[in-house]
């Protein structure tokens, strides 16, 4: 089975990361590092592609720029990890991926907003957690201490 660590750019990461090395380690499990590159952000790397080469984006390369941004957040890991760079609406991304690959925990850090917020906006870690085929792990950085929380998909 495998440790699915889901990463983004934020000082969340770091905290995710180990995490997920600890469930590894104390599992014995394969560690998968997964950067998820949004919609939005895709659209911003062709456009900018467009304009200074003149040529779009080979999705292969896309992927690897995900998977680079993942890499470069693993610096401080010992156990072995796999970083894997996708490209897609990130939750569905992540889920999907979890259903194709013998994943046992996802492991992330959920962004804090207001009940305004998520309304408005949406939340990736809910959306994880409620559709998840396995356990999430979530953990936060806060000034009192970090707090890790599992959630079991209620489906």
């Amino acid at each position: 089975m495998v440790i699915l660590a889901a990463i983004d750019r934020s000082d969340r990461s770091g905290r995710v990361l180990e995490e997920a090395e600890s469930l590894a380690e104390a599992y014995n499990e394969e560690l998968h590092v997964v950067h998820v590159l949004s919609i939005g952000t895709f659209v911003d790397l062709e456009q900018t592609n467009v304009e200074s080469k003149k040529e779009v984006l080979n999705m292969d390369e896309v992927r690897e720029v995900a998977a680079s941004i993942a890499e470069e957040t693993c610096s401080d890991l010992k156990y072995p990890y796999e970083v894997i760079g996708m490209v897609g609406d990130v939750e569905d991304e992540i889920i999907r991926y979890a259903g194709e690959h013998d994943i046992s925990h996802i492991v992330l850090g959920p962004r804090k907003r207001s009940p305004t917020g998520k309304v408005l906006f949406g939340s990736v870690a809910q959306q994880v957690i409620l559709n998840a085929p396995c356990p999430v792990v979530t953990v936060t950085n806060s000034t009192i201490g970090a707090t890790l929380e599992i959630q079991f998909p209620t489906g």
